[in-house]
């Protein structure tokens, strides 16, 4: 009997652990172009391509912050690594027609999407802005990051390359080196 009880817990304790580790998909939900039309964020992160999905709002300096400093190295992330950015706003439907002179302003050159109602952001279960998901080349989130720092963006960079590297069939693919800050006006 206590062989079958040792037996049951381990089953139980590497169920857990594999759901723990298991990766998670984002869900097909719809959010808004700067525009006004509707699309699926499935569109985005089911590409092939390396994408980082970053939440942020008008209101949220650190998430500016972010946003601003990867603006100034991402041509070069777009180049050595295929990525893409995808900044979804969760502001409010009055907040929202902020967004559009502040991306024109900041000069940023990501796809920007609106998820006005947080519904994307309820699904994934977050609750502070920015929060950025690191999503593979098959649609799987694979890394996530709540809050910024200066100097994330080196962290998000090299789990970037990790994945671009996996991504070569075993052939590393020649990466060049981190291009300096520039600073941006928040």
């Amino acid at each position: 009997m206590k062989i079958l009880k040792t037996f049951v817990v381990f089953l139980f304790v590497a169920a857990m652990a594999v759901t723990a580790s298991a990766q998670k998909t984002i869900p097909d939900i719809q959010v808004k172009t700067l525009d006004g039309a509707s699309v699926s964020i499935q569109d985005y992160t089911n590409s092939g391509k390396i994408t980082v999905l970053s939440f942020w709002a008008t209101w949220c300096s650190p998430c500016k912050k972010e946003l601003n400093t990867i603006a100034d190295v991402y041509p070069q992330w777009q180049e050595d690594y295929d990525m893409q950015l995808v900044a979804v706003t969760i502001d409010n439907s009055r907040a929202v027609r902020k967004v559009k002179p502040m991306v024109d302003g900041f000069s940023w050159d990501y796809i920007v999407l609106s998820d006005v109602n947080e519904d994307l952001k309820k699904a994934l279960n977050f609750q502070t802005v920015p929060q950025t998901f690191l999503i593979d080349q098959n649609g799987q989130i694979v890394y996530s990051h709540s809050g910024y720092s200066p100097g994330d963006e080196y962290e998000l960079e090299e789990k970037i390359k990790e994945l671009a590297e996996g991504n070569e069939g075993g052939e590393k693919k020649e990466v060049k080196g981190k291009k300096k800050k520039k600073k941006r006006a928040e």
